[in-house]
């Protein structure tokens, strides 16, 4: 009898010692980033990326405003932006969906023409909300951009719109998103364009709002958008599926957003390209 017990008790042990590992060589798989394509990251590294522009809120200069993006680029940073919809579908630097906090407006954007958005001030400065083309225009290759993609739901029309503008552009890009929707669809229709999939420690921040929250937070959807890059809230860089992707997978790690010289410093090590807010970094 008790070798029939240690018999069922080792039956029990293998078999959880098979389905452990079975359930780790799938987390693996499942977190796996693009492997190839590396040689094009290359080209983003040794530089500091300003975040929204070089801007002040309280400046002639606020975020996402032409006059960030060319102090930006007369002080040789490389240049964090986010893109949106407007209800006439012009793609627009804009970070927030909502138009309260910058311009003191009701409503989204993708609720007003892009004329109409035109007469709303970008934080009581003379700025006013740019069209991505006018950016682009602006940047005219001088510095690398990183562009954010903002799709709130389902809807990933700015993602041909915004491409369309990006393939004549001639200066260095790659694109981002929270959303896994935007970065599959670069997968499919343009794939040679270095793309990140945009994440942040949901859980441990208290912005859980579903299930979809804990797969973002522990990208667990990489092996269908296959990102060049992570980048995360450099405050949650211990989270272990981070960490794999940049240890074990040497997939390019990218932190938002570094606010001091103190949160630079502790971050160098866990990343390898910065994009920094509200202070002026050291060196370059």
């Amino acid at each position: 009898m008790p070798a029939i017990c240690m018999g069922i008790k080792m039956t029990i042990l293998y078999t959880l010692i098979i389905v452990i590992t079975v359930l780790m060589i799938l987390y693996l798989l499942a977190i796996m980033p693009r492997l190839g394509n590396r040689k094009a990251r290359l080209d983003f590294l040794g530089v500091y990326y300003a975040h929204r522009g070089l801007h002040n809120n309280e400046s002639k200069a606020p975020e996402n405003s032409l006059a960030a993006f060319k102090k930006a680029v007369e002080a040789g940073y490389g240049i964090e932006m986010d893109v949106q919809l407007t209800k006439d579908k012009v793609p627009v630097v804009f970070h927030d969906f909502t138009l309260k906090r910058i311009c003191g407006k009701e409503g989204k954007v993708c609720d007003y023409t892009f004329q109409e958005l035109k007469e709303f001030k970008l934080c009581g400065s003379e700025e006013r909300i740019p069209a991505f083309e006018q950016v682009l225009k602006l940047v005219g290759g001088k510095v690398p951009l990183i562009v954010e993609l903002k799709v709130e739901w389902t809807d990933i029309s700015v993602c041909p719109l915004a491409d369309e503008m990006l393939r004549n552009y001639k200066g260095l890009y790659c694109i981002e998103s929270f959303n896994p929707l935007a970065l599959f669809w670069y997968r499919r229709h343009h794939s040679d364009v270095v793309r990140g999939q945009l994440s942040d420690g949901f859980l441990k921040s208290g912005e859980f709002k579903g299930i979809l929250y804990v797969f973002l937070q522990n990208l667990m959807l990489n092996w269908i958008t296959k990102p060049d890059f992570i980048a995360y809230n450099h405050r949650y860089a211990d989270v272990c599926a981070r960490k794999i992707c940049r240890s074990l997978y040497k997939n390019m790690a990218v932190a938002w957003t570094i606010k001091s010289q103190q949160e630079l410093e502790k971050a160098r090590n866990k990343f390898d390209i910065f994009i920094f807010d509200s202070f002026i970094p050291d060196g370059k």
